[in-house]
């Protein structure tokens, strides 16, 4: 009997840092939100993404930006514009997120409808 629960805690240990692995790429305040930008637009530039993201700084943004990409959850392509113009888009990596954005969007409609109503 003792090997079945050595087995479940080190399932469990290995599950845990599975999901903490998750929160340390999709750590802090912006992050989902500006993954949600990208996702919903497929391609989006940083002032739209700015304009999406309501409160956050261009600084906080890029520096944002620059850890998704360090990721690999997104693509940074600058484009040959007058004035340059760059543009962001979720890797095959990124669109994996995809559910997830779905079922958080989902859970705060209904959350919201639970909290304040209609």
């Amino acid at each position: 009997m003792e090997c079945e629960r050595d087995d479940f805690e080190k399932e469990y240990k290995r599950e845990m840092m599975a999901v903490q692995d998750s929160m340390d790429v999709l750590n802090g305040k912006w992050k989902i939100s500006i993954i949600s930008s990208i996702c919903f637009y497929n391609k989006r530039r940083f002032s739209d993404i700015s304009k999406d993201v309501v409160g956050i700084s261009n600084r906080m943004l890029s520096k944002e930006l620059k850890e998704l990409e360090f990721n690999q959850l997104i693509n940074r392509t600058v484009l040959d514009t007058q004035p340059v113009t760059v543009q962001y888009e979720l890797t095959e990596h990124g669109r994996s997120l995809q559910t997830i954005i779905n079922n958080l969007t989902a859970w705060g409609i209904e959350h919201r409808k639970k909290i304040i109503g209609n």
